[in-house]
């Protein structure tokens, strides 16, 4: 595993240390990025082609497999990464990057799985972070397998597997009347109090929110490494993703860029096409505007909730990725959202969360343009396992359980002892 060479602002490429625990750049608050000495890593890196990879990561295939290029840490893993390749049974040249096979059910655990390793190095007992569901069940778990305690701020109305998750792993759970920039505030205000109290380091919380911190990137951007490989170590022509904060976006885009440093792959890279709900679409709005940032979204609704982002914090650097990509942000209704969860499930067997099915619904409005060609090579993002969602999916559907159920349940019995 590498060691850290510094970490760089994304903005002012001022460069600080990676000692200990940073957040955002002190200079201008530009997102960090980990670097490494990429001349000494290619002369340290396991292999000079892809097939030396394979063989000797044959017993990990989690993302860990890309310890080469990841920093030098522990890790605190609950078996994160290496997700199944789905090809599409109807569409040629499609494949579904099904990320709901990770532990907690979403994409999340890479990159929480990541920043809890390096968290725990740093010694930090307690981690907090603003989430629209997903992220603050990865954290949990994380933190609970890290023995550290979680302190999530989440919208009340998230899907109810997330609250669910944070009281099981035992995390600190606080639910917020308003957005996830709501929770994101309360999680500002508490650390600044805590500052100016001068809480002791070790009862301090540190601030895990979406690229306010350097090592979330660096767990998303495994999925660029594992598409590559699992596409034959080429890229494919365009990449659907997803994009609420937009981490993984942006992670890809890391991972592309240090795979080509390695010489790991070469040709164009993908077209990358960043996917959102017309109920909370920033991002889309400024790339049609023709903006190099967005601007908050009032209004913001959505069940699907991981894209109910108003603000991202990173909306400069997706647009930037987008647009030197030559490709699009696509919103789509919720209307063609759960018309698309409905379609996959019937027709390909998946059960897509509303986040994976923005990104379904956005290829068949591409598909029908001529924007995106048949036969071209496409991966497209599953962020999280439809049966997250359960609740919110059956409350769009206007479904309801038939019968009823019986007010309270016996403790004894079938499951357990009488």
């Amino acid at each position: 595993m590498p060691k850290i060479a510094a970490l760089e602002c994304s903005r002012c490429h001022h460069r600080i240390s990676a000692d200990t625990p940073q957040t955002l750049c002190p200079l201008d608050g530009g997102v960090l990025y980990v670097r490494y000495d990429m001349e000494s890593l290619k002369m340290t890196a396991r292999r000079e082609h892809p097939a030396e990879l394979a063989a000797a990561s044959s017993k990990s295939l989690g993302m860990w497999r890309y310890a080469d290029v990841l920093p030098e840490v522990e890790p605190v893993s609950l078996g994160e990464g290496w997700t199944p390749m789905l090809r599409s049974r109807r569409y040629e040249g499609l494949f579904v990057k099904e990320e709901g096979a990770n532990p907690t059910g979403t994409f999340k655990a890479r990159g929480m799985s990541m920043a809890v390793s390096m968290a725990k190095q740093y010694g930090l007992r307690h981690l907090a972070t603003p989430s629209a569901g997903n992220a603050a069940g990865a954290l949990a778990a994380y933190a609970a397998a890290a023995q550290m305690k979680a302190h999530i701020f989440m919208p009340k109305d998230v899907p109810f597997a997330n609250y669910l998750e944070g009281v099981v792993y035992g995390a600190d759970v606080r639910m917020v009347d308003g957005l996830i920039s709501d929770c994101a505030r309360m999680v500002g205000e508490e650390i600044k109090r805590q500052k100016e109290a001068g809480v002791a380091a070790d009862d301090a919380w540190f601030d895990m929110s979406t690229l306010k911190e350097p090592f979330r990137v660096e767990g998303k951007k495994t999925m660029g490494y594992e598409l590559v490989e699992q596409l034959g170590w080429e890229y494919p022509d365009a990449v659907f993703y997803p994009t609420g904060g937009g981490v993984g976006l942006i992670g890809m885009w890391k991972a592309f860029e240090e795979m080509e440093q390695l010489g790991w792959v070469t040709g164009k890279r993908p077209r990358m096409y960043a996917l959102q709900a017309a109920g909370c679409a920033p991002v889309e709005r400024a790339f049609d505007e023709g903006k190099a940032v967005s601007e908050f979204f009032d209004g913001a609704a959505t069940f699907a909730s991981g894209l109910r982002v108003p603000k991202p914090y990173g909306d400069n650097i997706i647009l930037e990725i987008v647009r030197e990509s030559g490709g699009k942000v696509v919103a789509s209704d919720d209307a063609a959202i759960l018309a698309s969860i409905l379609d996959w499930a019937k027709e390909e067997g998946i059960f897509l969360s509303p986040e994976g099915a923005a990104a379904t619904a956005a290829y068949d409005t591409l598909l029908a343009s001529g924007e995106i060609k048949r036969g071209e090579r496409v991966v497209l993002f599953n962020t999280g396992a439809g049966l997250k969602y359960v609740d919110v999916i059956a409350e769009a559907m206007h479904l309801r359980r038939p019968g009823s159920l019986p007010t309270s349940l016996p403790v004894g019995g079938i499951i357990t002892p009488v």
